[in-house]
């Protein structure tokens, strides 16, 4: 291929030959095996070669460029129940060794996996010996690219979808009346072009062409990061079938899905947004720029609750006594990296009987032809858009549903479902229509690497919010709603430029969070006042504890979006395990967006954030795209010497603190409630200050109630000073109740209690890291505390790692705590704080307890 990467360096492949061709849709059929935690299957693929993309992707363009074009007049799409068959559309009797297909004559190079392997990738970056010509030129065979790591590929064929019943319809020219490879291609290409409001029937003939028999086995290879395959004679993507079916099988140790068990004990795996994302769960092209549809039935023991990625609420199917099956299917057309599933005993939690009418219910909403008429224009390619939809427009509270394990359902029961429709109400009232039809939210196992997760209609939320309070899970779960906007409907073209996901949701949820709560706009002010003052301390330790290269929003500059000759590309730093726990992307990005937002006035601001999601839903964009129009779009005397490449100095492309942002944190003023905080911090001053014997006639500390995120700025005052006595911790405990406080103060205060020893709060520790931490970075703080110290506190010690570590962990994180790099300040500051302390407490754990938060 035309690219090169270095096997010892950080970045993430993207191997996909989308110039050439491009995955329409998937249909994946699959079996979830728990015993021996694979999923196994198949995948067929609908290809559309370069040529018809790149038309299509210059009209929409075209389109972009003026609001006056005419948009897609779609019909929304409605729940589709395509048959679910008892058996699987190949046979089960396949013996996994002899799948492998070579010419005729040739060497089976098979490994025991049934994967061909070129033994001569010496970078893991390399098409196949037999066929190096991965273009639509020169004479040599045409090579399809798919991304793929972790999986055993077994067998690929084409589809012979010309023996479907039915397809004739798709036949235009009379002449090919033979079945041949340029018949079956037209009924493809003639299939992935029918106009949006035929989705239904479209699903249809994709469900049962992904049935049909093979009409031919094709040759493949794979390497570390993709699968290539061809077909003897094609020398172009045109010649190239443009249906084909893999037979493939995941490996326990592939790092797309987490193999694990939830907080009832039972098993379960889910898509843990892995940085190689689902190439380890099934070939696919990964450039965002491949946006695809798929559907996809799946397997699982009857006990098992199977959701996904999908526009219906699929309910279970029976197949046979003990085995159901579950479908799903989108058609809005999004990158592979955003498929989610998630198999498990789940229980759906519903909402207790109230007799009072008075809380919020979901809008109904159900699609008819008198819905079915143009509310704007759409510049995005054609699908069933929910922007074209009066009802649609108008529905604030989406169908959602809760699932969790059955110990979680009181918790969510008694937070999480309260809190639901006014987020989405909020969410509405600041952006508009929701992009997507439905939502499910899933309480992922302990082990989930983060607070949240957002993917198309479904939302993965840690265990960790549902406790202290309605604050934590509220703000987590406006930033997960605000990826429907950013992040899904509206994707970065450039993956190195996450901050149009991040940033935007970061600095919607405190939006989001004051609509849902119905505050005044002074009271609203404060708060989000208080959590930009939270998130400026966060990003200056960001910028001095990470690489400088790591710190820029656009690391590409001028190449930003751009790709190899035939698609392919590389994410900066993708695979580094430090850039799973920075900040950066939400905290600049935040930042800039706060910036812009206080130039031109929130009015003007989030009137211009509504007509971009409609111009640009649907679509990827680059920074210039939502800078260029914002600055297009406000009065002249308003953009105050703004211009694009003013923002890419000062915030996108340099490295540091942005000198706009340090400008304005110098000129600020401290808020009202960050001034209540130093004044309740220098009350515990005092009161640490006092000898332990005091006069009877002094008169007790009278301390203020505050809310949580004013604990929280108020625990990180405290730990700056020298020294707290043990006294002052008590009574900071039982001043705040701070061992029920949500787990952002919490962790917090585990770090006062390790910092200063404070044996008799250990079990607030021990608390913590059972239900807050990720499991592979609480056995090495455990392990490292066993390790640590002597005196009074041993034998707590011992106890806590007794019944805290874990017999099996799993890591999906691939680099525990212990081996972070000391940030640079901790390591050049030998400050009191960490006198008689090991340098990975507050280097490793403290640090690592507030990024894993924060994410």
């Amino acid at each position: 291929m035309d690219m090169q990467l270095d096997p010892a360096g950080d970045d993430l492949p993207l191997m996909a030959n989308t110039s050439h061709i491009l995955v329409k849709h998937y249909v994946l059929d699959l079996d979830v095996d728990f015993e021996s935690q694979v999923i196994e299957g198949t995948i067929v693929l609908f290809l559309e070669d370069g040529d018809r993309f790149k038309k299509q992707n210059r009209s929409v363009e075209e389109a972009c460029q003026s609001e006056s074009n005419k948009g897609c007049k779609l019909g929304m799409p409605e729940p589709c129940h395509v048959p679910v068959t008892n058996a699987r559309t190949f046979s089960s009797e396949v013996e996994y060794n002899d799948c492998a297909i070579c010419s005729k004559g040739e060497k089976d190079t098979s490994d025991k996996d049934g994967n061909h392997d070129n033994q001569e990738h010496a970078a893991g970056i390399s098409s196949s010996k037999r066929c190096c010509d991965t273009g639509n030129h020169g004479s040599e065979e045409f090579l399809l690219v798919l991304d793929c790591c972790d999986l055993s590929v077994l067998k690929v064929e084409e589809v012979d979808v010309a023996a479907v019943p039915g397809m004739e319809k798709f036949t235009r020219s009379p002449e090919l009346t033979v079945v041949s490879e340029e018949l079956r291609n037209q009924i493809v290409r003639e299939l992935v072009t029918l106009p949006a409001n035929r989705w239904r029937e479209q699903l249809d003939y994709y469900a049962r062409c992904s049935q049909a028999a093979g009409c031919g086995e094709l040759l493949f290879d794979t390497d570390t990061w993709s699968l290539q395959i061809r077909k003897t004679g094609a020398q172009t993507a045109t010649d190239f079938p443009h249906a084909i079916r893999i037979w493939y099988k995941t490996k326990p140790e592939g790092r797309s899905v987490t193999w694990t068990s939830d907080q009832s004990g039972r098993p379960c795996v889910y898509t843990v947004g892995s940085p190689v994302n689902n190439r380890a769960l099934f070939p696919c092209q990964e450039p965002p720029v491949a946006m695809s549809t798929w559907q996809a039935t799946v397997r699982a023991a009857a006990s098992f609750v199977v959701l996904m990625s999908g526009e219906n609420s699929a309910k279970p199917t029976q197949l046979w006594e003990g085995c159901s099956s579950w479908y799903y299917y989108v058609t809005m057309p999004m990158p592979a990296s955003t498929f989610t599933i998630a198999v498990g005993c789940w229980t759906e939690v519903k909402m207790e009987p109230c007799s009072s009418g008075d809380s919020a219910t979901e809008t109904p909403f159900s699609p008819s032809e008198a819905d079915f008429r143009r509310v704007g224009v759409c510049s995005h390619m054609e699908y069933p858009c929910r922007f074209q939809n009066a009802s649609a427009t108008t529905q604030q509270i989406i169908p959602h549903r809760v699932f969790a394990p059955v110990c979680l359902t009181g918790a969510c029961q008694e937070t999480l479902l309260q809190l639901i429709p006014p987020c989405l109400s909020a969410a509405h009232s600041v952006l508009g229509t929701h992009p997507f039809s439905r939502l499910d939210v899933l309480i992922v196992p302990a082990n989930f690497p983060s607070l949240g997760m957002a993917s198309p209609h479904i939302m993965f939320l840690s265990q960790s919010i549902l406790t202290g309070g309605s604050h934590l899970c509220g703000t987590r779960l406006c930033h997960e709603i605000a990826h429907a906007w950013f992040g899904l409907a509206l994707g970065a073209r450039d993956w190195t430029e996450e901050w149009l996901s991040e940033g935007f949701a970061s600095h919607l949820e405190d939006v989001f969070w004051a609509a849902a709560q119905q505050l005044a706009p002074r009271e609203a002010r404060e708060q989000q006042e208080l959590r930009a003052c939270l998130r400026w301390r966060r990003l200056q330790d960001e910028m001095q504890s990470s690489p400088a290269e790591m710190q820029v929003l656009r690391p590409n500059k001028d190449k930003t979006g751009h790709t190899s000759d035939s698609g392919a590309s590389v994410i900066k730093h993708g695979l580094n395990p430090e850039k799973i726990f920075m900040q950066v992307h939400y905290l600049k990005g935040y930042f800039l967006l706060r910036f812009l937002a206080e130039k031109l006035g929130d009015e003007t601001y989030f009137s211009f954030l509504r007509k971009f999601v409609h111009a640009f839903h649907g679509q990827l964009i680059l920074s210039q795209d939502f800078l260029q129009m914002l600055l297009e779009n406000i009065p002249e005397e308003k953009r105050l010497e703004l211009s694009v490449e003013n923002i890419y100095q000062d915030w996108l492309e340099s490295s540091g603190i942005p000198k706009p942002l340090q400008r304005e944190r110098r000129a600020g003023a401290e808020c009202g409630l960050a001034r209540q905080v130093r004044a309740e911090v220098t009350k515990w001053i005092r009161v640490n200050r006092r000898p332990r014997k005091r006069k009877r006639r002094e008169r007790e500390a009278v301390f203020e109630k505050l809310l949580p995120d004013q604990l929280v700025l108020l625990l990180e005052h405290l730990l700056e000073q020298k020294t707290l006595s043990h006294q002052t911790l008590r009574s900071l405990q039982r001043t705040y109740q701070l061992q029920d406080q949500d787990a952002e103060v919490r962790h917090r205060w585990c770090e006062l209690i390790v910092k200063h020893k404070f044996t008799k709060a250990y079990e607030s520790v021990e608390r913590f890291l059972q239900e807050d931490q990720e499991r592979s970075q609480r056995d090495s703080f455990i392990q490292l505390l066993l390790a640590w110290g002597t005196g009074p506190g041993h034998q707590r010690r011992d106890y806590v790692a007794a019944k805290a570590v874990s017999p099996q962990p799993r890591s999906s994180l691939g680099a525990s705590l212990s081996q972070r790099l000391v940030p640079a300040r901790h390591a050049q500051k030998a400050d009191s704080r960490k006198r008689g302390l090991p340098p990975w407490i507050w280097s490793g754990a403290a640090l690592g307890f507030r990024v894993l938060l924060h994410r």
